[in-house]
C-alpha cells in the first residue's frame, strides 16, 4: 500500500501498528479501555477489550467518514472535566452506524491516531479505479489466507470461493487453479492469486460488446469507441474528443495510451467509472437555476430531527441534527419545552423519549448548517415553553446564529419569498403586527396538537421578542380560496400525510396552484410512533416543498428522498419542474394525460448481469439466490415494478439477460429505484442493495447501476450492469 510520506507521518502509523490502550467512552458512566492497532494492510483497525485473550474485532478505514478532535459529541462532551480536549477524539461513520469516541493517554498519541487516520483517508480518497480493484483483490488474498503462509493451496480457493458469494463446481474451480498456478508449485502467490481471480471475474458480456466495435478484435481505435460513444450511449457532438479523453483517463497500458487505443481492461474500467454509470455526470453539481423563489423548489425536510429512534422512548440527540445536516437536510424541526433552571429543552413531548439542551441544539445547528449546503436553512420551531423561557430562546437565536439569521420579515410589497442564499430562516407562531403589547396570543397549529385531535384548540401566550425572530410564519389553513386572497408569501401551513392525500384526491390542481405560490410542509402521521415513513412521491407530485421525513429510518421512503436529491451539488434544493411552477396551465397529477406539455416515453431496461453481490450477514452460509426489480414512482399513471427471474445459487456474476419495459408519463416526475433481493421461496426476500435516481438523470446505453446498502452506503464494487433505452412514444 502506498502510504504517506512525510516522517511524521510514517512515525503516526507506526505509532498506530505497535497497538495502544485508548479508552472508548460511551457516557460518564461507561469510560473502558481497549486495545486499539492498525493492521499490516494499512486499511484496517483491529481492537479487543482488555479481557479478551486475542479475539479482536476489525473495522475498515474506508468505513470512516470523519475524525472530529476534542469534546465534539454528546459523550466528550459529559466527560469534559475529566479527559482534555487535546486527548479526545471522535471517529464518524459512514451511513447509520454510531460514532466511536475515545480518549488517549496524552494528547501526543491522540494527535498519532487523528492525523494518522486522516492521512489513511486522504490516501484512500485519492486512489484510482485500478488501485482501487487490486486493494480489493489482495483484501480477499488476506481473507483466503487462512494458515498465513503467504500462498493459497486448493482447500483454501474453494473456501474463498464461498465467501466470495461463488457456487463453482469442482471441476471448473480445479481448471482455473491449475491455470493460475503457473509455477505449478500446488499453491498461488501474489501475482499467480491476481490471475486466479481475473479468470473468475472475466466478464464475457463486456468482452463480446468489446468486440462488435473492435475493428481488429484486439482493441478499440479512438474511431471505434467513438462509434460506440454515439451508436450506444447516444453522445451527439464531441464524441471522438471524448473518446480521447475516456482513453487517457481510463485505459492502463502505455502503449495503448500513446497509440490513442483502448484494450478491453481500459473498456471495462470506463463501463465501471462513474461517467459509465447510470447517472448522468451533468445533474451531479450544482445545474440549475437557484434565483427563483423557494416556492419553487423541493426542499430536503427531516421530522422530528431530533430523534434518533423511534417517537415514545428513543433517545434524542445532538448527533441526530448532525447526521441529517451532513445528509443535506435543509429543514430540520426543533420541538421545545420548559426545562429546569431556566433552561429550554428539546424532546418529543408528553413521551418517554430523552431531553436536550436547546442551545446545544442551535449551537450545533451553527456548527453544521452549511457544511453540506450554500442553501438557506429553515429551522421549523414548536414552542411549548412560557414567556420566561421564550425570552431565554430569542436570546440564543440572536447569540449563537447572530448574521446567519435572515430576520427582514417579508413587507407587503414583495409577493413572493425570495430565492435561496446562505441564511438560516425561522418558521414558527407569529403574533400580528396591530398592537404594540411585548406578548400576544396565537392558537396552538402544531403537531402535538393535531395529536390530541379531541382537545379544543388551545390558545398559548407568545414573546414579541421570539415571534419577531421568525422568518416564515405558521398559520392555520382554511381553503384554497381563502388563502389565494389573502395569504402573505411568508405563511405556511403544515399538514399531516392523510390532510395532504385527500386534497390531492379532491383538488389536485387547486393544490398545485397553491404550491405556486405558498411554502406547504407535510409531516407523517401521529400515529408512526415507529418513526416510519410514508411515500414522498404523492407530495411532490402536488408541489410540496418541505416533504419531512424521519431521516433516521431507512428503507425505500429515505432512498426516494436520498434519490432525489442527490442531483443539483446535492445542496438539498431541486427546482420543481416547470408543470409545477406555471400559475397560467393547471397541472393534476391525477390525470396527466390532459396537460397540453404531455409527451410520455417508453423507457427500457434490459439487465443483463450482476458483479460481486454482498453476502448477507444472516446467512452467512448460503449463497444468494438474487432477482432485480426495477419500480417506478412518480404520478399514479407511472407507478409500476417488474422483476427479473431469480439466479441460483450465484451472487458472484449472475447473468439474467432480461428485458423489463414501461411508459413514463410524466417523466420530470418520474424516480426510478433498482432493488436487488436475495429470492427466498420459504418467506419474505432478503434486501441486497438498491439504487434510486431521476428519471431526468438517467444515461442511456450500457451503464452500471452501482448499489447502496440500506443506509445508503456505498457497496463497492457490487453492481448490476444494464443497457437503457428511451424513445418517444
Amino acid at each position: 500500500l502506498s502510504t504517506p510520506c512525510s516522517e511524521q507521518d510514517h512515525q503516526n502509523l507506526e505509532a498506530m501498528k505497535a497497538g495502544m490502550f485508548l479508552r472508548k467512552v460511551k457516557s460518564r458512566m461507561w469510560k473502558r479501555p481497549r486495545h486499539y492497532k492498525l493492521q499490516e494492510d494499512c486499511k484496517t483497525i483491529a481492537y479487543k477489550s482488555s479481557w479478551a485473550i486475542n479475539s479482536y474485532s476489525t473495522f475498515s478505514i474506508s468505513d470512516v467518514e470523519d475524525v472530529r478532535e476534542g469534546h465534539q459529541s454528546e459523550a466528550l462532551l459529559n466527560v469534559a472535566d475529566e479527559f482534555p480536549a487535546d486527548r479526545c477524539f471522535t471517529l464518524v461513520f459512514r451511513g447509520r452506524r454510531g460514532n466511536l469516541d475515545l480518549v488517549a493517554d496524552s494528547a501526543k498519541e491522540a494527535q498519532a491516531w487523528i492525523r494518522g487516520i486522516r492521512a489513511l483517508m486522504e490516501n484512500m480518497e485519492n486512489m484510482d479505479e485500478s488501485t482501487k480493484l487490486d486493494h480489493w483483490i489482495s483484501d480477499w488474498f488476506l481473507k483466503a489466507d487462512l494458515n498465513k503462509d503467504g500462498r493459497i493451496n486448493f482447500k483454501e480457493a474453494k473456501k474463498l470461493l464461498k465467501m466470495m458469494n461463488v457456487d463453482m463446481n469442482e471441476e471448473h474451480a480445479c481448471c482455473l487453479f491449475i491455470t493460475a498456478d503457473k509455477s505449478e508449485s500446488g499453491t498461488l502467490e501474489d501475482q499467480e492469486f491476481v490471475e486466479f481471480y481475473k479468470m473468475l471475474t472475466e466478464r464475457t458480456e463486456v468482452l463480446d460488446l468489446f468486440q462488435d466495435y473492435s475493428s481488429d478484435g484486439q482493441s478499440l481505435s479512438q474511431c471505434d469507441l467513438e462509434e460506440f460513444l454515439r451508436e450506444e450511449q447516444l453522445e451527439g457532438e464531441g464524441s471522438y474528443e471524448h473518446a480521447l479523453q475516456l482513453i487517457d483517463r481510463y485505459e492502463p497500458s502505455d502503449t495503448a495510451r500513446k497509440n490513442h487505443s483502448m484494450s478491453v481492461d481500459g473498456f471495462l474500467m470506463y463501463l465501471v467509472s462513474r461517467e459509465g454509470s447510470i447517472f448522468n455526470p451533468e445533474r451531479r453539481g450544482l445545474f440549475q437555476d437557484m434565483s427563483q423563489p423557494l416556492a419553487h423548489y423541493y426542499i430536503s425536510s427531516s421530522h422530528n430531527t431530533y430523534l434518533m429512534e423511534d417517537q415514545l422512548k428513543g433517545p434524542s440527540s445532538i448527533e441526530a441534527y448532525i447526521q441529517a445536516l451532513k445528509r443535506g437536510c435543509r429543514c430540520v424541526e426543533v420541538d421545545c419545552w420548559n426545562g429546569s433552571n431556566g433552561e429550554p429543552v428539546v424532546y418529543h413531548g408528553h413521551t418517554l423519549t430523552s431531553k436536550i439542551l436547546f442551545k446545544d441544539v442551535i449551537t450545533t445547528i451553527a456548527n453544521y448548517a452549511f457544511k453540506a449546503s450554500e442553501y438557506p436553512l429553515i429551522v421549523s420551531i414548536e414552542n411549548h415553553c412560557s414567556i420566561e423561557q421564550q425570552e431565554v430562546m430569542a436570546r440564543y437565536f440572536r447569540d449563537i446564529l447572530g448574521d446567519m439569521l435572515l430576520t427582514n420579515t417579508v413587507d407587503g410589497v414583495s409577493s413572493e419569498l425570495p430565492s435561496p442564499e446562505r441564511k438560516i430562516l425561522l418558521k414558527g407562531k407569529k403574533i400580528g403586527n396591530d398592537s404594540e403589547s411585548p406578548t400576544g396570543e396565537v392558537s396552538d397549529e402544531d403537531e402535538a396538537a393535531e395529536m390530541n385531535k379531541d382537545s379544543p384548540k388551545s390558545k398559548q401566550n407568545l414573546c414579541r421578542e421570539l415571534s419577531d425572530l421568525m422568518f416564515c410564519k405558521s398559520i392555520h389553513f382554511h381553503s384554497f380560496e381563502h388563502s389565494r386572497m389573502s395569504a402573505k408569501p411568508d405563511e405556511m401551513s403544515s399538514f399531516s400525510e392523510s390532510k395532504a392525500r385527500k386534497y390531492s384526491k379532491e383538488a389536485g390542481s387547486d393544490f398545485v396552484l397553491h404550491n405556486t405560490r405558498q411554502l406547504t410542509r407535510v409531516y407523517p402521521s401521529g400515529i408512526r410512533t415507529d418513526s416510519s415513513n410514508y411515500c414522498p412521491v404523492d407530495m411532490w407530485n402536488m408541489g410540496c416543498q418541505i416533504v419531512a421525513l424521519n431521516f433516521q429510518t431507512a428503507g425505500m421512503e429515505m432512498d426516494l428522498n436520498d434519490g432525489l436529491f442527490t442531483q443539483n451539488g446535492s445542496s438539498g434544493y431541486i427546482l420543481k419542474p416547470e408543470i409545477l411552477c406555471k400559475k397560467e396551465s393547471l397541472f393534476n397529477p391525477e390525470n396527466p394525460e390532459e396537460h397540453e406539455d404531455y409527451h410520455p416515453l417508453q423507457f427500457s431496461v434490459k439487465v443483463i448481469s450482476g458483479q460481486q453481490l454482498p453476502k448477507l450477514k444472516q446467512k452467512e452460509w448460503s449463497i444468494v439466490d438474487p432477482l432485480v426489480r426495477v419500480e417506478i414512482y412518480g404520478v399514479s399513471l407511472d407507478q409500476a415494478k417488474q422483476e427479473t427471474k431469480y439466479i441460483d445459487n450465484n451472487g458472484f456474476n449472475p447473468r439474467w439477460n432480461e428485458t423489463l419495459k414501461f411508459t413514463i408519463h410524466t417523466p420530470e416526475l418520474a424516480l426510478v429505484r433498482f432493488v436487488v433481493e436475495d429470492y427466498d421461496k420459504a418467506s419474505r426476500n432478503d434486501f441486497i442493495g438498491q439504487y434510486t435516481l431521476p428519471f431526468t438523470c438517467i444515461q442511456p446505453g450500457y451503464r452500471h447501476v452501482h448499489l447502496l446498502s440500506k443506509d445508503g452506503t456505498s457497496l463497492h464494487p457490487s453492481s448490476i450492469y444494464v443497457h437503457i433505452k428511451i424513445t418517444q412514444l
